[in-house]
Order: C-alpha cells, then sequence, then structure tokens
C-alpha cells in the first residue's frame, strides 16, 4: 500500500475502503459483490461484537485450534483469487481469539489454490498477564481494544491479507488509511475522521438504508453495502457501489453515527474523535460528505473486555388467554412459589406482557404471555427443579393452560465485564508473512477523557398549536448496546424540529416516555451539529447482551419504542 513519500509531499488520492461484514453471521456474498461491484482499494471484516467473544471462547474450550470466525475462511476462499487479481487488500478482525490460527489456515487455503498472497496477523489483544491481578477465574475471553497502528505496520511491510483480535471496528478503516497516507499518531486530526468514517462502515448495511427509522424512502430490501472514500485530510465522502440495493444520504449516515456512542468525545486507542465537530452534507446522489472533524490525544487507558460463564438460564413462557388475565398471572405464580422456595434460584424474574386485546377475533390477539426468567450457579437450580414444576402445572392450573416451549435443563449465560489497562502495559505487534515482529509503541501523547462542556442549543420555537402525535413523526433515532448500558440516539430532520426537540426532549420527558429507565441514570448528550441527542441509559441491560436480561436484550428497538410515544408536537412540524 503506498504512502506519502517525504521526497515528493503531494500525497496520493483517495482511498476507497468498503465493508463487506457487519457481524458474525452477515450476508456470504457480500465479500465477492463488494469485488465485483465497482472500484475499491481496502475490503474490510468486522465480525466480533461482545457476544461474538463469548461464543468464540466457548468454542474454544471444545477446540483450542478454534476461537475465529470460520465463516471468514469460507468466505475467502471463494474469493482469494479475485482479490488478488484486483489488487484489493483484506483487513478483517475475523481472527477473533486465535489471529494466528486464521492467518495459519489463510496461508494453507492460499497454498492449496495456488494462489500467492502474503498473509500478516497482529497480536497483543489477549490479555493475559496484563491485567492487574491476572485475569479472574471463569474469564473465557479476556481482551484489549487495539488500535490501527499494527494493521498500517503489516500493510507497509505488503501484507495482502491482515488478520486481527480485538480492534476497535473504526480501526478497520483508520489503519489502511494511515498506512496508505503516511499518517502518524501525531495527526489526530486526519485519525479522527476516519475513526468516524469506520465508525459509519462498521456495521455494513446500517450505513445504506438497513435498520433506518425512514427505511420507507428507499428501497431497502437487499441494501448494498458501504464504503468510504477517505482523502489526505482526514475527510470523506460515505458511498456504496452503482446499482446496489438501499440509499445513502445525511439521515442513514448520522443514524449510523449515533449508533453505540455516547457523549461528544469518542474514545478510542489512536485518537479521541470530536462528534460535535461532524459535518455531514449530501455530496450527490448516495454520496455523504464528512469533514471538519477534530481529534485530540487518545487517552492512556485502553478499553477491555472480560467476557465469563455467569451461570444457567431457564425460561418458560405461560400464554393466558381470553378473561381474568391478572387472576391466571396471580394463580401461575403462586403455584410456583412453593416449588421455587424448595431450592431457591439467585435470580428470579416474572413479566407479564398485556399483549391481548378485548374481543379479539384470532386467539393468539386475545392472548397475553407471563414470562418466567431465573438463573442461578447451579444447573440443577435453574434447570430441572423449575421444568419440572412447570410441567406438572398442565392439567391443574389456569384455563386454557399451554406454554410457548417446554422449559430446558437450563443454559450457560454469558457476562460481559469493561475494564481499562494501561496503553504502555499491552505488547502491540505487527507479525508479517514471514514470521518477523513488528512493536506497535504506545501512543506518546495521551488525554484523560473529560466531559464536554454543554454546548448552546437553538432558540426554542415560539409557542403555536400543538397535536398529540408519535414522536417518530418528525425524528429519527438509532440504538444499542455497550455491555450493560444502551445508548438511544435521537435526530430531527430540519433545523425547525430540531429547535423543538432540543427544548422538549429533556432526560425527565425520556424518563417519562419510556418508564423502563425511570430508576436508572440517563444522561443527555446534545450534538447540535447532528442535529442529536444522545441518550445513555446505564444498567438497563444488566450484565450485557449474553445475559439476556430483557425482552430486547441489545436495545436494538429501544429508539423505536420511543419514536412510538405520543407527545404534544407543534402543528408546524406535522
Amino acid at each position: 500500500m503506498n504512502a506519502v513519500n517525504p521526497e515528493h509531499p503531494s500525497p496520493p488520492g483517495p482511498l476507497r475502503i468498503g465493508n463487506f461484514s457487519g457481524f458474525y453471521g452477515d450476508r456470504s456474498d457480500a465479500l465477492r459483490e463488494m469485488l465485483t461491484g465497482g472500484e475499491i482499494d481496502v475490503l474490510t471484516g468486522d465480525y466480533l461484537a461482545e457476544l461474538t467473544m463469548l461464543i468464540l471462547g466457548r468454542d474454544r474450550l471444545k477446540d483450542p485450534a478454534a476461537g475465529y470466525a470460520r465463516t471468514f475462511l469460507r468466505q475467502l476462499e471463494d474469493c482469494l483469487g479475485l482479490a488478488r487479481e484486483r489488487g484489493v487488500r483484506i483487513v478483517t478482525n475475523a481472527g477473533g481469539l486465535n489471529p494466528a490460527g486464521l492467518a495459519a489456515a489463510v496461508r494453507a487455503s492460499a497454498e492449496r489454490l495456488g494462489i500467492p498472497v502474503k498473509v500478516a496477523h497482529v497480536e497483543g489483544d489477549d490479555l493475559g498477564a496484563a491485567l492487574p491481578g491476572g485475569v479472574p477465574a471463569g474469564t473465557l475471553a479476556a481482551h484489549a481494544y487495539l488500535g490501527g497502528f499494527g494493521i498500517a505496520a503489516c500493510l507497509r511491510a505488503g501484507a495482502d491479507v491482515v488478520i486481527t483480535g480485538r480492534v476497535t471496528d473504526a480501526a478497520l478503516v483508520t489503519g489502511p488509511a494511515a498506512a496508505h497516507f503516511g499518517w502518524r499518531p501525531e495527526d489526530h486530526d486526519r485519525l479522527a475522521g476516519a475513526v468516524v468514517a469506520g465508525h459509519v462502515l462498521e456495521c455494513g448495511t446500517q450505513a445504506t438504508g438497513g435498520n433506518y427509522a425512514f427505511f420507507g424512502e428507499g428501497d431497502v430490501r437487499r441494501p448494498g453495502f458501504p464504503l468510504a472514500e477517505i482523502h489526505a485530510d482526514g475527510s470523506s465522502v460515505i458511498t456504496k457501489h452503482p446499482g446496489t440495493g438501499g440509499f445513502v444520504d445525511v439521515g442513514t449516515v448520522t443514524a449510523q453515527l449515533l449508533y453505540e456512542t455516547g457523549g461528544a468525545r469518542y474514545a478510542g486507542p489512536d485518537v479521541t474523535a470530536r462528534l460535535d465537530t461532524v459535518r455531514l452534507s449530501q455530496d450527490g446522489p448516495d454520496r455523504v460528505r464528512i469533514e471538519g472533524v477534530r481529534g485530540e490525544a487518545p487517552p492512556p487507558d485502553l478499553k477491555a473486555g472480560l467476557n465469563r460463564l455467569g451461570g444457567f438460564r431457564n425460561e418458560v413462557v405461560f400464554v393466558l388467554t381470553g378473561l381474568d388475565i391478572e387472576a391466571k398471572a396471580a394463580l401461575v405464580r403462586e403455584q410456583l412459589a412453593g416449588a421455587l422456595a424448595k431450592s431457591p434460584p439467585q435470580e428470579v424474574r416474572w413479566d407479564l406482557v398485556r399483549t391481548d386485546r378485548a374481543d379479539a377475533d384470532t386467539e393468539e390477539t386475545a392472548s397475553a404471555l407471563l414470562r418466567l426468567v431465573v438463573r442461578d450457579p447451579d444447573q440443577q437450580v435453574a434447570g430441572r427443579a423449575l421444568s419440572g414444576a412447570a410441567v406438572e402445572l398442565a392439567l391443574g392450573s389456569y384455563p386454557g393452560f399451554h406454554v410457548l416451549a417446554p422449559p430446558g435443563k437450563g443454559a450457560p449465560y454469558g457476562v460481559f465485564e469493561e475494564v481499562y489497562v494501561p496503553q504502555g502495559d499491552v505488547g502491540h505487534r505487527a507479525v508479517l508473512d514471514d514470521g518477523r515482529r513488528i512493536p506497535v509503541p504506545a501512543p506518546r501523547e495521551t488525554r484523560p477523557l473529560d466531559a464536554v462542556p454543554a454546548p448552546p442549543l437553538p432558540e426554542p420555537l415560539p409557542d403555536g398549536p400543538v397535536r398529540r402525535a408519535p414522536l417518530g413523526l418528525v425524528a429519527g433515532a438509532r440504538s444499542g448496546d455497550k455491555g450493560g448500558n444502551a445508548n438511544v440516539g435521537v435526530w430531527a430532520r430540519t433545523d425547525e424540529a430540531w429547535r423543538w426537540l432540543a427544548h422538549t426532549l429533556t432526560t425527565d420527558r425520556f424518563r417519562q416516555l419510556l418508564p423502563e429507565t425511570r430508576d436508572l441514570p440517563v444522561t443527555r448528550h446534545p450534538l447540535p451539529g447532528l442535529r442529536a441527542l444522545n441518550f445513555v441509559v446505564e444498567g438497563i441491560l444488566g450484565a450485557g447482551v449474553a445475559a439476556q436480561h430483557r425482552f430486547d436484550p441489545q436495545a436494538k428497538a429501544l429508539g423505536e419504542w420511543l419514536r412510538s410515544r405520543h407527545l404534544d408536537i407543534p402543528e408546524t412540524l406535522l
């Protein structure tokens, strides 16, 4: 990959970086689609999430040679020759817990296919002894989130394929950009621009109309995967290959920028990007320009994730139909109280979901759901004891007794814990195709992560007639998870709507609209440049997605619930 030559300071042209995977399980033909759909320089595949690390950890318990995303290997075998022919580099975090193992598997596959490629990998994210006091007992995966300079070192050394373990999602873009343009760790503004572009790309088709609040404005039956044209100054244009589905506009990019973020300072291992400096503009059909992004030195510590088994979980869902729903639910709870008291699980949770309607014209719409979830370190307590007690009610409980599925023997669940380690304590290294290891030094300059002062808000709209209506008529939203917390990003589509939203959707109003959040810490982060508010709800997801704490364990639909809630909206906006 070309870098800036100090003897010829004019920078190389834009770098076209595309995405072909947003999660472990994404469309298998996306790699070929991106290789054949148009011009591209680098393709990135993002396979890792908090839950994925737990899944790979359990895989490795069964087979020490496992621990990586096997689906990537199958995708690559089908497309490696095409990528080589077209000179496209491939960078992916599919290495998971075993990047060296996946790199070896790729080399073996290339040799078998007769395709000459150089395969490098990045190591150092596995914490091992880097954690103070060592890795806690029962931990399946303990990994720091590395930055992009290990990837850059691999590419500068001529790698065709770069495999990483746990890096930040945006590092898959900042690494190739740093290699191509010759950026240094002190180039904070340029790196921050690439971080923002990387954040937009990381979830694949979520940038091109997938999971978008206003999905009816384009054909999203099969959205194309996104790509970024990154320039030497860190600015970029988000687009997609011609003729692919979906659409790219300021709204789709705003939605993805807000996804799984918090305040104005978006911290990473290479740089802290200031989201309050981002400027978006439409640059033609399916083209959105990102510019103005400012960066700051990264924090002194790296975020790390610990994934462990938390115990065993069991669930049974009772279907309550017709009349006397509350009384039927009370009867079941009383009947099971004795069985649960004999060997009390560590956690017992009942939820009555009133999906029933009065005078319903189908049995399903006449029914409510009573969900019982138990958790315990002992599989016997969570499993057979509950299963037997629930099944024994079959002929001696409420009229119409049945369950959605019989309870099982108790399934293991995971717990995610976020910790931090000093940047200098992690041995970040690029491992080249010939086995040489290149150390990647920690940043010389760091800056503690402080909150940004509240920005000025626009003048509120003048008083006038209002109408009771759903928030979603005037605002979009996208929500997601970070450990046990959720974020809900809400944005207005016009300046007038922003003047109303900024003053109306306070934290108190947010809690009123989403009663599940009333007793939880909620922080509001205004981002006027995006006409957006980002809410962080602490603890709503318990111990993280793998713990399945709530009905929507990743908070994917929390934003859509908020948009469906009614409040008084100025008629001028409707």
